[in-house]
């Protein structure tokens, strides 16, 4: 067998485990997706206002 066999061989045993492994994990369009679904409106939560501080903030002040 000549060098150029060898890595026509090896090179179609590559691409068919490629192929395959295209095949497996990114399936080609919307083969194997589930149905989209419309995006929920959900009205927004209304937060209430933050809290005023209550009483003085005392800061120490270095002499």
């Amino acid at each position: 067998m000549s060098s150029q066999s060898v890595a026509g061989i090896l090179g179609a045993i590559i691409a068919s485990i490629v192929l395959v492994a295209a095949i497996a994990y990114g399936p080609i369009g919307q083969f194997g997706k589930p149905p989209a679904k419309p995006a929920s409106v959900e009205p927004a939560a209304v937060q209430p206002a933050p809290a005023a501080p209550r009483g003085p903030v005392i800061r120490e002040v270095p002499n």
